[in-house]
């Protein structure tokens, strides 16, 4: 018998953290200049959701104020991070000054930001927000795509980042 939502006692929030940490994925820089300004944030909850229309989707708090601003973005940028992208994955984690502090990203003619040295970058539009509990899935249309299967990607697991063995 299924519980009603309303009546299920609430899960700690430590033993969820812990449970989700159990399952590796993948790292995506998720960043656009917005106003000339660049913004980003790593993001592992990202999902390949259809080939035709062509849509990934990613999940992020609802309270980002990166967020915030970056789906206004005509163009945006998600980079599969590299299994050299560790450093890269804590900036974008870190306070919103400090992102973009190293010169490993450029930016297209549209305002999507593509980090160098990536297995995969997408050039995207933000298709549709489904509120998510406290985070907000975002569907995004894949409008450009270039990968590099030579370049292995960073894997998050257990809250740290790993690497797959050749």
């Amino acid at each position: 018998m299924i519980q009603d939502r309303q009546t299920a006692p609430p899960l700690p929030r430590p033993d969820l953290r812990r449970a989700f940490g159990q399952f590796p994925s993948g790292v995506t820089a998720i960043a656009a200049l917005v106003d000339g300004t660049a913004l980003g944030i790593a993001v592992s909850s990202f999902t390949t959701v259809s080939l035709d229309p062509p849509l990934v989707s990613i999940c992020v708090m609802e309270t980002s104020r990166t967020w915030e601003r970056l789906r206004t973005a005509d163009r945006i940028g998600v980079s599969v991070l590299g299994a050299e992208h560790a450093e890269t994955a804590r900036r974008l984690a870190a306070p919103a000054e400090h992102r973009f502090t190293a010169e490993d990203w450029c930016a297209g003619d549209g305002g999507a930001i593509r980090f160098t040295g990536t297995p995969a970058w997408l050039e995207c539009s933000l298709e549709q927000e489904i509120p998510a509990g406290d985070h907000v899935l975002a569907l995004l249309r894949i409008r450009r795509v270039e990968s590099d299967a030579a370049v292995l990607p960073l894997v998050y697991h257990a809250s740290g980042f790993h690497r797959l063995a050749h």
